[in-house]
C-alpha cells in the first residue's frame, strides 16, 4: 500500500516518466510500480507509451492515493496536549514537518476552518524531543507523530487531510484538491 501511494504521489509530481525511473527513485521493483501502473492505467489515470508513463487524469491519481493512503497506521506516538493549537505548532523541535490542517495553513496562509490537531512527520531524534516536551497524558489525542516515509508534498498532504476524522477536514479537502489540480 505504502509502495502504492509513493509511486502516484511521484506520477503527480512527475507528470511523465518511465517505469524503470520510478523503481530507483523510490527503491522499489519494477515489479511493483508496474502492479501500481496497471491499476492507474485501467482507471484511465494515466497512459503507458513506449516512452514510460504519463499522467492523464491527475484528479483519479490524487484520489487513488488519498484511497490507498492508511495514515492512522503509521501514527507512532499520540497524546493529548492542553495548549492552543498555535502554542503546539510554535513548540514542535527543528526536523519535524507539519502536515494536514498546520501544513495547509503554514503553506498557503489560509485556514478554511478552526481546526484542534496538530500532525507531524518526524525522524527518531525528533520523536524523542516531542515525547520530552509532550509527555503522554490521558484524554482525546490532539498531537499525532507519523513516522517519516515520504517527502511531504502537497499530493501526500491531501492524502493525509483525506484520512483525517476530524469532520472539518473537508474543507481542507477540498480547498487543496483545488490547489493542486489548478
Amino acid at each position: 500500500m505504502k509502495k502504492a501511494v509513493a509511486i502516484g504521489i511521484l506520477l503527480l509530481k512527475m507528470r511523465e516518466i518511465t517505469q524503470k525511473r520510478i523503481a530507483e527513485m523510490l527503491k522499489v521493483s519494477l515489479s511493483t510500480v508496474n502492479n501500481t501502473v496497471k491499476t492507474l492505467e485501467s482507471m484511465g489515470a494515466i497512459e503507458v507509451t513506449k516512452r514510460g508513463v504519463r499522467v492523464i487524469d491527475a484528479e483519479k491519481i490524487l484520489m487513488y492515493v488519498a484511497n490507498k493512503r492508511n495514515l492512522y497506521k503509521d501514527v507512532i506516538y499520540k497524546t493529548r496536549v492542553n495548549m492552543p493549537v498555535a502554542e503546539i505548532e510554535k513548540s514542535m523541535p527543528a526536523g519535524v514537518e507539519f502536515t494536514g490542517y498546520t501544513a495547509y495553513k503554514f503553506k498557503y496562509r489560509d485556514v478554511p476552518a478552526d481546526y484542534s490537531e496538530v500532525y507531524v512527520y518526524a525522524d527518531e531524534e525528533s520523536l524523542e524531543e516531542i515525547k520530552r516536551r509532550f509527555p503522554e497524558r490521558r484524554g482525546p489525542s490532539n498531537l499525532f507523530v507519523l513516522r517519516k516515509e515520504f517527502e511531504v508534498t502537497d499530493p501526500l498532504i491531501f492524502a493525509d487531510l483525506w484520512n483525517m476524522r476530524e469532520w472539518y477536514a473537508k474543507e481542507f479537502v477540498r480547498r487543496l484538491r483545488d490547489r493542486i489540480l489548478e
